[in-house]
């Protein structure tokens, strides 16, 4: 309870988008997605993807040990995910994406899939249905406001005026849009290829990865079983031995 996930520093080798990556301090993220008075809907969506792209140190996912960056969910966070991911042999809990929005703020790194969720639980947590969208390679979400469908990129901090099945259609003026947000001609080409690609639509964090959703909600109840247990096991034993020590004092 006295260890935060987040390393100290993030270097800018170790970021995909340089030193133009993460922005945000925790403190200043934590404050930065909450819902301004008088927010409309469509202007929270718009400045929350732009918040979670600041506020995500974007490190090459597969390059570093997963202990560096707590992808392997450290023993002092939760035991349960610590040893399925050291011992299980599964990728995703090798270099674990968390669900739970504090966790995830907290330790501060991140890739489309996990701001995704992250963006979605948001916008749910403040009444505004989202769904997420897959394409070939890439996670985003989705939501209505009116009469008009957007999407949104947490991951790079992009909206683009589109529903899903208008993605195709549009796949250079919502590639282009990446261009001017500052990316790079090759994020372009990524994009431009994915956006004609067949797409998913899935209803949340708990329809995208279902087993893990309801799994990492469960582990964070069952860790409390050991330290529980050893709390209970000392209150009993304490008594027994200081009425042994009594009992040796007065030579009994």
């Amino acid at each position: 309870m006295t260890q935060s996930l987040r390393p100290p520093v993030f270097f800018s080798d170790e970021l995909r988008f340089g030193e133009g990556d993460i922005s945000l301090s925790l403190e200043e993220y934590r404050q930065a997605v909450e819902r301004k008075p008088q927010e409309d809907d469509l202007a929270y969506a718009k400045r929350l993807a732009a918040v979670i792209a600041k506020g995500t140190a974007h490190i090459h996912w597969e390059r570093y040990e997963p202990a560096k960056f707590n992808q392997l969910v450290p023993i002092w966070e939760n035991w349960i995910l610590h040893v399925v991911g050291r011992f299980s042999g599964i990728p995703e809990f090798e270099r674990y994406h968390f669900v739970t929005p504090e966790k995830s703020m907290e330790r501060g790194i991140g890739i489309c899939g996990e701001v995704s969720m992250l963006m979605t639980t948001l916008l749910e947590n403040n009444g505004i249905e989202a769904s997420m969208v897959t394409v070939p390679g890439h996670v985003l979400v989705t939501a209505d406001f009116a009469d008009k469908t957007y999407i949104f990129d947490p991951d790079f901090g992009v909206v683009l005026p589109y529903a899903a099945h208008e993605l195709a259609d549009n796949a250079d003026s919502a590639s282009q849009l990446y261009v001017e947000a500052g990316y790079k001609d090759y994020d372009k080409a990524f994009f431009q290829r994915a956006f004609t690609q067949p797409f998913k639509l899935w209803r949340g964090p708990e329809h995208f990865i279902s087993n893990k959703y309801y799994f990492e909600k469960i582990s964070y109840g069952l860790i409390w079983i050991v330290p529980i247990f050893l709390i209970i096991v000392a209150l009993l034993i304490k008594p027994t031995r200081t009425k042994q020590r009594r009992d040796g004092a007065n030579g009994t």
